[in-house]
């Protein structure tokens, strides 16, 4: 590559991105910012930073893929089998309020949505909660509202299932369809879905439970604890936090304001 991705190359394009969408990547941890705009500018078939911030300047097409390819979408059902076990440990709990709201934030493609249905579901929950799923990507939001998922990695989520304290049988969940899994329509009937941006959007209700997994390890310093602050504002109080499993509530501007419920699997109640 003729040019090197340093900082000064980087910025004026992630200032394109930003007047062109509104997404402000900015904030984004560099070095993983870096990598991802390198594979970018190989999967475009380019020489350098500089050619690609030209090219989205004038080809929407490109400047969609790289939205996409700065987006992180990594994600599976029950993932962190052990996170939904010590939360569905706190249904118990759940059960005295009449109603209860859920925010799953940096929702990708769904995944933690519908193993949060699923629960809510076992627990006797579900029919009284509403779940906000949000994404800054439209993309994967319209992916998410489908439910459909490779037919294939079934076996891998029904092992996390059942580690994660299921008590049916996974496969009443999903109907199969050739090489597709589609979860069933109930699930999605108490989601709501909507674009939200952590790094620039407000709160928008308040929460028992908001989950912002595998998200918060992507920025700096500063927008984690811009949005550390969002998510506290939004929880009512013993609201549950719930973060990634390289995340934590230590040293954030926030922490005095939480009980760990479960340090392992980074499950806070929010006290303050």
């Amino acid at each position: 590559m003729s040019s090197a991705l340093s900082s000064p190359a980087l910025l004026p394009l992630l200032q394109s991105v930003f007047e062109r969408t509104g997404l402000d990547f900015r904030q984004y941890a560099m070095s993983s910012l870096k990598r991802r705009v390198q594979r970018q500018v190989l999967l475009e078939g380019m020489e350098s930073i500089e050619q690609l911030h030209q090219a989205v300047k004038g080809d929407a097409a490109v400047l969609n893929r790289i939205v996409s390819g700065l987006t992180v979408h990594v994600t599976s059902l029950f993932r962190d089998p052990g996170f939904f076990k010590a939360f569905r440990d706190q249904a118990g709990l759940l059960r005295t309020y009449p109603y209860l709201r859920f925010w799953v934030a940096g929702c990708s493609t769904g995944e933690e949505v519908f193993s949060l249905a699923i629960l809510l579901h076992e627990e006797g929950l579900y029919a009284r909660s509403r779940i906000y799923a949000t994404d800054l990507s439209p993309v994967v939001l319209e992916r998410a509202k489908t439910g459909v998922y490779p037919l294939s990695a079934m076996q891998d989520y029904t092992r996390n299932y059942q580690r994660a304290g299921g008590t049916r049988s996974f496969a009443e969940y999903y109907t199969a369809d050739n090489d597709n899994a589609i979860l069933r329509p109930y699930l999605r009937d108490n989601v709501v879905y909507a674009a939200h941006n952590l790094a620039s959007d407000a709160s928008f209700n308040d929460f028992n439970g908001v989950f912002c997994r595998n998200v918060m390890i992507y920025f700096d310093r500063d927008l984690q604890n811009r949005v550390h602050r969002l998510l506290h504002s939004s929880l009512l109080n013993w609201g549950y936090l719930g973060l990634g499993r390289s995340e934590s509530i230590r040293f954030s501007i926030t922490e005095p304001a939480y009980e760990t419920i479960s340090a392992k699997e980074r499950l806070y109640r929010k006290i303050a």
